[in-house]
This record gives C-alpha cells, sequence and structure tokens, in this order.
C-alpha cells in the first residue's frame, strides 16, 4: 500500500512524461537510441549507454526465463515435484508443509525465508544447485538441464527478432494478450480461496511511515522505467518504425496507464495467494511476503501446489512467466540490435547475422548465471547493470531533449507530427520536474547504497567494486563521449561547443557563423 503511493506519484511526473517523449523522439527521428542523437551529437554516449545497459539486462534476464521453462517442464507430471521431501535433491533436514506449524521457525524468522520447505530446496537445490556453492568466488561449471532451457529461450528470441518487426510484431500478439488471460483467470481463482480477503487487505493497507524509508522511494522510481520500458531505448526503437502522423500522444497516456493499472491488479492476484499461504500456515501475511525470485519461484509455485489440479495451475502460471519474459526480453534486444544497426550501415546490411551474434553473445555470458553460484552473478547484475545507471540515462536524456535540443523545438516537432502542440504540463515536467526528480532519485540511490547480500551471504568487497564498476561502465560513456566529440570537431572553441550541440541538419548554419541561440 505504502509503495502505491511514491509509485503513483511517479508514474505522473517522470513515468509518462518520459515515456511520451521517448515515443515521440523515436517517431519524428526515425532512429534508434544512439542516432537518434543527430539532435543534439554530444549527447550520443546517452545513447550508446542505454543500449549498454539494456545488453546487460539480456545477460541475466534471459535466464530468469530459462527458470521459467524449467519448471514448465517439471510441471508436466501428476505430481509437482516441489510438493514432498522424497526426491534426491532434497536434504536431511527438508521440512513437508503440511506438518508445519509456526514453532518449527522460531528464532523470529519469516517463512518467505524458511529454507528448508520442498519448493525452497526444489529452487535453490533442484534447479540452481546453490548448496554446492560456497560464494561467487565459487562458480562451478553451467548446469546442462538449465543450458538447454538457455538455449531454447535464445532460439525463440533469435527467431522472434531476426527479420525485424516484420516477425517481433506477429509474435508480440501472443506474448503481450496471453498473459491478460493468465492473470484474469489466477485472479478469480485466488479470490475464492480461504484467506485471500486478508491477504488483499493487506495489499491495499497504506503504513504511512514506511514513506520515511528511502528504498521505498527508489524502488517506485526504478520500478516505473522497469515497467515502463523507458530509459532502455526499447521505446526509441520500436516508435521509429510507427508511421510520422501517428498519435503517440493517445499511445503514451493509454500504454503507461495500461501497464500500471496491470501491474495493481496482478497485485491483487499475488496477494489472494500471499493471503491464503498465510492462512493454511497459520503465520502473519508479512511473514509470507517476498518479492522477487523468491515470490515467483518459491512462495507462489508451492500455493499452486496445495490446489486441486496443480499441474494445470502450474502450467498455466509458468506458461505466462515465460511469455512475459520473452516478450520483455524481445523489447531489450530489438533495442541494442535497431539502436546499433541504425548507427552502423555495415551491421544494418547483415542484420540477420548481427541479431544471431547478439542472440549468441548473450547466451554465451548468460552461462556464468547457471552455474552452482550464478545465482550470486545474477543477484550481481540486477543490482548494478541497470539499477543507478538506467536513472543516471534518463537524466542525461531529460536534460539533452529539454535543455539542450530545447522544449519548444521539440514541441514543434510533435506539432508536425500530430497537428498540436504538447500541453503547458508535459513541458514543464520535461523541463523541471523529471529532471529535479531523477537527479534526487539518483543521489539519494548512491548516498543509500548499502554493500550487496543474497539471504544470509554477504558479497565481498571485490564483488561490490566489480559490480560498481559495472554501473559506471554505462555511465561513463556519456562524458566520454562528450569528450571525444568536442575534440574531434574542427574549429575554435565556440565553434566545436556550436557544432557539439547544434542539430545535424544545421551545421551548415554554424559553418556560415549563424550558431543557433537557446532559450531558457
Amino acid at each position: 500500500g505504502a509503495f502505491l503511493i511514491p509509485y503513483i506519484l511517479f508514474l505522473i511526473i517522470a513515468g509518462m512524461p518520459l515515456f511520451y517523449m521517448e515515443l515521440a523522439l523515436g517517431q519524428y527521428n526515425r532512429e534508434g537510441a544512439a542516432t537518434v542523437w543527430k539532435i543534439c551529437p554530444v549527447f550520443k554516449g546517452v545513447g550508446y549507454a542505454v543500449i549498454l545497459i539494456a545488453l546487460y539486462v539480456g545477460f541475466y534476464y534471459n535466464v530468469i526465463i530459462a527458470w521459467s521453462l524449467y519448471y514448465l517442464f517439471s510441471s508436466f507430471t501428476f505430481e509437482l515435484p516441489w510438493t514432498n521431501c522424497d526426491n534426491s535433491w532434497n536434504s536431511p533436514n527438508c521440512t513437508d508443509p503440511k506438518l508445519f506449524n509456526a514453532s518449527v521457525l522460531g528464532n523470529g524468522t519469516k517463512y518467505s525465508k524458511y529454507k528448508l520447505t520442498p519448493a525452497a530446496e526444489f529452487y535453490e537445490r533442484g534447479v540452481l544447485h546453490l548448496h554446492e556453492s560456497r560464494g561467487i568466488h565459487d562458480l562451478g561449471l553451467p548446469r546442462w538441464q538449465l543450458s538447454l532451457c538457455l538455449l531454447v529461450v535464445v532460439i525463440i528470441l533469435f527467431f522472434s527478432l531476426w527479420k525485424g518487426v516484420k516477425t517481433s510484431g506477429k509474435v508480440v500478439w501472443i506474448t503481450a494478450t496471453l498473459p491478460y488471460v493468465v492473470l484474469f483467470v489466477l485472479l478469480i481463482h485466488g479470490i475464492t480461496l480461504p484467506g485471500a480477503y486478508n491477504g488483499i487487505n493487506a495489499y491495499l493497507h497504506i503504513d504511512f511511515r514506511r514513506l520515511k524509508e528511502a528504498t521505498v522511494w527508489i524502488d517506485a522510481a526504478t520500478q516505473i522505467f522497469y515497467s515502463l520500458g523507458a530509459g532502455f531505448g526499447v521505446l526509441i526503437a520500436f516508435a521509429s518504425y510507427n508511421k510520422f502522423d501517428n498519435n503517440c500522444y493517445r499511445d503514451a497516456l493509454l500504454t503507461s496507464t495500461i501497464n500500471c493499472v496491470t501491474s495493481f491488479i496482478s497485485g491483487f492476484a499475488i496477494f489472494s495467494i500471499l493471503g491464503y499461504m498465510a492462512h493454511e500456515h497459520k503465520v502473519k501475511i508479512e511473514d509470507v511476503a517476498t518479492e522477487g525470485a523468491g515470490l515467483v519461484f518459491i512462495l507462489y509455485p508451492e500455493a499452486i501446489s496445495t490446489l486441486s489440479g496443480s499441474t494445470f495451475w502450474a502450467v498455466v502460471f509458468f506458461i505466462m512467466l515465460l511469455t512475459l519474459g520473452i516478450d520483455s526480453s524481445m523489447g531489450g534486444m530489438e533495442a541494442v540490435i535497431t539502436g546499433l544497426a541504425d548507427d552502423f550501415q555495415i551491421l544494418k546490411q547483415h542484420r540477420k547475422l548481427f541479431t544471431f551474434g547478439v542472440s549468441f553473445g548473450t547466451f554465451l555470458l548468460a552461462l556464468f548465471c547457471i552455474t552452482n553460484g550464478g545465482i550470486y552473478v545474477l543477484t550481481l547484475l540486477d543490482t548494478f547493470a541497470a539499477g543507478t545507471s538506467i536513472l543516471f540515462a534518463v537524466l542525461m536524456e531529460a536534460i539533452g531533449v529539454s535543455w539542450f535540443y530545447g522544449v519548444d523545438r521539440f514541441s514543434e516537432d510533435i506539432q508536425q507530427m500530430m497537428g498540436f502542440k504538447p500541453g503547458l504540463y508535459w513541458r514543464l515536467c520535461w523541463k523541471f520536474v523529471s529532471p529535479a526528480f531523477l537527479l534526487f532519485v539518483v543521489i539519494v540511490s548512491i548516498i543509500n547504497f548499502k554493500p550487496l547480500t543474497y539471504d544470509d551471504y554477504t558479497f565481498p568487497f571485490w564483488a561490490n567494486r566489480i559490480g560498481w564498476g559495472i554501473a559506471l561502465s554505462s555511465m561513463i560513456l556519456v562524458p566520454a563521449y562528450i569528450i571525444y566529440k568536442f575534440m574531434n570537431v574542427r574549429g575554435t572553441f565556440k565553434e566545436r561547443l556550436a557544432y557539439c550541440i547544434t542539430p545535424e541538419n544545421e551545421h551548415q548554419l554554424v559553418a556560415q557563423g549563424n550558431v543557433r541561440q537557446f532559450k531558457v
């Protein structure tokens, strides 16, 4: 409940305006994330930064899809493999949930953190083989079962993308619509379960004390950009294929609203199940509530295993995860492929080969995430690859468009496409509100950084340094390209500066000494 307040606020002041901005940018300029910066050449490094971030996310995101595929295959049995403790991967201390009571936990341990249930052991011991690793320094070899699942995922992605939007546009009809059907079915079934009401009540209850925590605000901001796709170059890439006079204003409002309403409704499907789990084990809602992989691959599958017709519900749930994952991954990879292909003609001429190279490259690097200690690599990438760095990239994008290219000129571009200028609200958000908000969140996220952990495991100092190195590797492209561009332009200091910040189609005016003036 407390999370919804900053989530809705950030949607209105940053999510929607920047979503609209990226759609308009891509549609007007007909370019990918890097070459779109012909409007202000010195900011091209922002394009390269978001492409690199999208590539980093692809390294580990495909692994999560591979887990979903592994779970899907494992679900085609009469008895789901995470329902009992009689399997080869189970430890001697495995506890049957049917015999479980609150006294088993002891020491104030939350049920969601209890790692001896069949579902938790299937995930950590049966799928990840985490018990065979001592930490990030002890990865081991890739698991062959997960390697095959990952290969299947990458092949699906390749054939969905190899012909560009001609194929991905058709695939997305399935991957984008099927999850809605499944979500609706899970929601209807979830709210009929005992304890569901308590779960939904906990979901909607607002604890105003949580709003004092910086992490709630940072998580809400990051979630907005993840769910809307702003900052990853995805929106710019896909919008570049739109018709020039397409109403991207309507698209921005509709898509961002539907996206966030979907997130809100999916909360009911999740918390009805959490309420059911709390009711079954006679514990508090907050004791079963968790986030990330623990929710998707431990608690939800465990809850499904207790339902009648559990195999059907498991298959349906993991098909939903699979289609959602492929849909998101297609967007990220399209941003990389379109972004670089538009910039380098040789890649555009050999798009199929380039798409294969990107797909195969992400497969090879993702192998690190499916070793015995792969979850540590995945956690490292998930924390650093697209956290502070994506917020920084969107901040620089907003500054580049609003302050250097100019809100007035950008508004004229939109008028050319759609016949009307953006309202005062959008112009204020682009120029002042969104950049100020992003700057605040970037600073707070750096100040509030805590050393990385995974459950009880604390990452060594060198792993945190590698993480920050990954984060900086994309952010550093922005100032590095500014220096590179400035040094490679001829002329006096003033002329160089003028060439750097003037749209490429106006460079002849700079050569004539007619340097464009900017309005603050």
